[in-house]
């Protein structure tokens, strides 16, 4: 087996691990406290006993998320395809010859093993193995668009412990995707189309998601071409892509047929880190970001203006509802003191902030 093949292997269990099922019934009921039950990707319902202190990610994108919502420190095991990660290094590979170590996982005594649908598709033996021996596996599905990979941020950040973080990161991802939306009115899309060893993505994807976010048309997905797969010749001359999006790791696509594309005469290439593009997980944002400055630079002066709005905006919000909080308690201390030490007592402030995010996590939800 060839190198390059290889490669589109493992570029298509990056792209497709991680994203997961829509959250549940049973996910709101549990909120933010432990024990607190989910249904997984494989219908199981799945108890987290309590607050996870040691968690496992087979896959990059999940790592790349608990490494976003500042979890890091909580991840005891990753994939060798999450080294890239700041600090990764540190634990343990738990990325064995022929896939997933099963020992290893065990070996860690996890609170929580993240799994993503491409692993358990084609290990599904490895993963009973897990449950099997009593570790507490929740499987995801695979998603088709930036909305999902929010969502998969929320829900990993709630049944790591991390409610209020993974709802944070959730809601910048939400902002700006709107912001995309309101700095691209107006503005022509041409033709784009993403390449990688061969291979494209087509529609129903979650790279063509991340690429129409950021002003283009997918040429492959209009051509009626879905998932992934190898694009003919013909086919890319009908096209004709005006743009092409290459993941850093990959050659730029040569040939009469893409030689002859608008792209490739007007030096229209975009190189954009492969694993912000290919991995569906919040820094999937940023490479949004280089595909809008790079086709509509214009829009994206104004996006960033809009974002920068957005953070001040969230900001005056944080310091008013801190202003009336602190007012509130320093009046309820006037007035009553018993209560001071009732409000100070644990867990107090533990519900306060699961009624608050109750309300956030509703009004963040644009879909």
């Amino acid at each position: 087996m060839n190198q390059r093949y290889i490669a589109a292997l493992l570029v298509f269990v990056t792209v497709f691990a991680g994203v997961p099922a829509p959250v549940t019934a049973a996910d709101h009921t549990a909120q933010c406290s432990f024990p607190m039950t989910v249904t997984d990707a494989t219908g199981t319902d799945v108890t987290i006993s309590e607050n996870p202190e040691r968690v496992v990610t087979t896959n990059p994108s999940a790592a790349q998320t608990m490494w976003e919502i500042g979890a890091k420190d909580q991840v005891v095991g990753v994939s060798q395809f999450a080294l890239y990660l700041d600090g990764a290094n540190e634990k343990t590979n738990i990325s064995g010859s022929g896939g997933l170590n099963v020992e290893a996982v065990i070996g860690l005594e996890p609170d929580i093993v993240l799994v993503p649908n491409t692993t358990y598709t084609v290990e599904k033996d490895r993963i009973k193995q897990l449950r099997d021996a009593g570790l507490t596996v929740v499987v995801f599905e695979s998603g088709d668009s930036l909305e999902a990979v929010a969502d998969k941020t929320e829900r990993i950040g709630r049944i790591t412990g991390n409610c209020e973080a993974g709802a944070e990161r959730a809601d910048e991802m939400r902002t700006a995707l709107e912001n995309m939306e309101r700095a691209l009115e107006g503005v022509d899309r041409p033709v784009g189309l993403n390449v990688f060893f061969g291979y494209a993505a087509g529609g129903d994807t979650f790279i063509s998601d991340v690429m129409t976010s950021a002003g283009l048309r997918n040429g492959a997905a209009e051509a009626n071409f879905t998932g992934f797969g190898q694009l003919n010749e013909e086919l890319v001359v009908e096209m004709n892509p005006e743009y092409l999006v290459v993941p850093d790791h990959a050659p730029i696509p040569s040939g009469p047929a893409y030689n002859s594309t608008t792209a490739i005469q007007e030096d229209n290439v975009i190189l954009v880190d492969a694993n912000n593009l290919q991995q569906p997980a919040p820094r999937a944002i940023d490479a949004s970001e280089a595909i809008l400055k790079a086709v509509h630079p214009d829009a994206y002066e104004r996006y960033q203006e809009l974002q920068s709005q957005s953070e001040t905006e969230t900001t005056d919000t944080q310091t008013e509802t801190g202003t009336e909080e602190q007012a509130e308690s320093t009046t309820t201390t006037t007035a009553t003191p018993e209560s001071t030490t009732e409000s100070s007592a644990p867990g107090f402030g533990a519900l306060a902030s699961v009624a608050a995010l109750a309300v956030v996590a509703l009004l963040a939800r644009r879909r």
